[in-house]
C-alpha cells in the first residue's frame, strides 16, 4: 500500500521585526509582508492582568518593497515594564535594531523621562522595555574612592535644592547623606560603605539608591535609563572594595536601577 500522505510542511519562520528608535521616544517595526499574518502587530505586558491597558494594538501599512511597517508614537502611552511582540498569536524575532538616537539622549519632557527599548529577549524573541519616570534621577558618572563610590547625575522633572539628600534603602532601613545640587538639575553624592556595613555582613545585601531632592520632597529611584543599554546588571560590573569582613560595589538591576551591593 502506498504512502498517499506526502512530505510533511515546514513550519513557515516566525516573523522578524527591524526596529528604528526616533528623538522623540517613538519607535518603528519593519517587517517583510511575506509570512506576515494578521493586520496589527501587537504589544503586550509581560505579567499583566490582560486587560485593555496590557495591550497595544499598532496597524501595519504597506511601507514599499514588500515591507509592513508598525508604528508606536511617543505620544502613545506604554506602562512601565516589559512588552512582547506578536503578530497574530506568533512571537517576533528581533532584526536589526537601530537605537543610536537614544545613546546621551536628552529628553524635553518636563515632568521626567519615558524610554522605549527593543530588545532580544532570552529566548530569541523581541521585547520593547519601557520605563515611565517622573521625576527620573539619571545615574552618570561613578567615582570609586577609598570605601565610598560618588554617583553624579541629572535631575529630571525636579530640581535639588538645599535640602537634597542621598537615601540608601534595604527593606524598612534608610541611610541618610548629603546631596549636592547644580545647574540644570545636576547632583552629586557620596556612599560610604562602612555605614552599610553594620552590622557586621553576614549575607548579601542590596541597598536601593535614591535621591530625595528636597525635604518635603518624594524620592526618586537613581537609575540610568537614557542609552541603548536595556540590561545593565551584567555589562556594568565595579571594582569590589574589600572592607573589613566584607565586599563593596556599586551595581545595577535587571531594570538599570543602581544599587550597592554588598557581600560577606
Amino acid at each position: 500500500m502506498s504512502d498517499t500522505t506526502g512530505p510533511a510542511t515546514a513550519p513557515a519562520a516566525p516573523p522578524r521585526a527591524d526596529c528604528v528608535a526616533d528623538l522623540a521616544g517613538g519607535l518603528t517595526f519593519d517587517l517583510p509582508a511575506a509570512g506576515t499574518t494578521g493586520p496589527v502587530l501587537v504589544l503586550r505586558r509581560r505579567g499583566g492582568s490582560g486587560g485593555p491597558a496590557d495591550e497595544t494594538r499598532l496597524p501595519l501599512t504597506p511601507a514599499g518593497e514588500g515591507h509592513v511597517r508598525a508604528v508606536l508614537p511617543a505620544t502613545v502611552p506604554l506602562a512601565e515594564g516589559r512588552w512582547d511582540a506578536y503578530v497574530g498569536e506568533r512571537a517576533v524575532e528581533p532584526g536589526i535594531r537601530d537605537l543610536r538616537t537614544l545613546v546621551d539622549r536628552v529628553p524635553d519632557e518636563p515632568d521626567g523621562v519615558r524610554v522605549r527599548l527593543p530588545y532580544p529577549t532570552a529566548d530569541g524573541r523581541l521585547a520593547v522595555r519601557s520605563w515611565v519616570r517622573r521625576p527620573h534621577a539619571e545615574a552618570g558618572d561613578i567615582v570609586l574612592g577609598e570605601g565610598v563610590c560618588t554617583v553624579e547625575g541629572t535631575l529630571y522633572g525636579a530640581r535639588p535644592d538645599a535640602g537634597a539628600v542621598a537615601e540608601a534603602r534595604l527593606g524598612g532601613e534608610v541611610h541618610r547623606f548629603p546631596a549636592e545640587g547644580g545647574e540644570a538639575g545636576a547632583f552629586a553624592f557620596t556612599v560610604p560603605y562602612e555605614v552599610l556595613a553594620e552590622p557586621p555582613v553576614t549575607a548579601e545585601r542590596l541597598w536601593e539608591l535614591w535621591l530625595r531632592p528636597g525635604a518635603d520632597a518624594e524620592p526618586v529611584r537613581v537609575s540610568r535609563l537614557l542609552d541603548d543599554v536595556w540590561d545593565r546588571k551584567n555589562v556594568f560590573v565595579y571594582p569590589v572594595h574589600r572592607g573589613e569582613g566584607y565586599g563593596a560595589a556599586p551595581c545595577y538591576t535587571t531594570d538599570n536601577d543602581l544599587c550597592v551591593r554588598l557581600t560577606p
